[in-house]
């Protein structure tokens, strides 16, 4: 089943670098979306892959 995770993030820059790495790790584009006038980046991932893409979040101080 899939869920969608949602990070708070401070600046763009910070955005961009976060869907970077998700991307990285195979993430299609699609299942990526970047909110900028909410500063949230929107994640819709198999709930197995949840504790990844957190840390994802976590090492670019993207809140959830």
């Amino acid at each position: 089943m899939n869920k969608t995770l949602n990070g708070h993030y401070e600046d763009i820059d910070q955005a961009k670098n976060t869907e970077e790495d998700l991307l990285a790790t195979g993430l299609p584009r699609e299942s990526i979306y970047l909110d900028r006038e909410n500063q949230v980046i929107r994640v819709m991932i198999p709930a197995e892959e949840e504790r990844e893409i957190r840390e994802i979040f976590d090492r670019h101080r993207v809140t959830y």
